[in-house]
């Protein structure tokens, strides 16, 4: 189960490391870009710092903003990871499991791995505003 967890953490990982080097590749690219692209990319990257910077009036600091920031960002892309691989998993049990029992025991510990992370994921932004606003004041 361990081994199981261990390489969920890497998949997603490395999801998110594919997924934020493709965005600063956009950005940061020579290759020249249409004038309505090179729109778009702006006035995302000037969305961004207005976001970035309500954060950081919300909580008063730098880090603390951008620790938000990023946890949104978590909590908002963790929902479609996890529902493939929740049915990933799945597959495991009941397709594929239906034949071969240790995969079935394979597939219901990727589940609840799975569950395991989607409600850690949808938590800890909340956990981390209480803490940060309640002791802080």
């Amino acid at each position: 189960m361990i081994n199981m967890l261990k390489k969920v953490i890497i998949m997603m990982l490395t999801i998110f490391t594919v997924a934020g080097s493709g965005v600063a590749f956009a950005i940061t690219g020579n290759e020249v870009l249409e004038s309505n692209q090179a729109t778009e990319l702006v006035e995302m990257k000037e969305s961004t710092k207005e976001k970035m910077n309500e954060y950081i009036e919300k909580y008063g600091s730098v880090p603390y903003g951008v620790t938000a920031y990023i946890l949104n960002g978590v909590r908002i892309y963790s929902i479609p990871f996890c529902f493939v691989g929740i049915a990933i998993g799945s597959i495991f049990q009941y397709v594929i499991g239906i034949r071969k029992l240790d995969v079935r025991d394979k597939g219901f510990a990727l589940i609840i791995t799975i569950v395991t992370i989607l409600l850690i994921c949808q938590v800890l932004p909340l956990i981390f505003a209480v803490v940060v606003n309640g002791w802080r004041g």
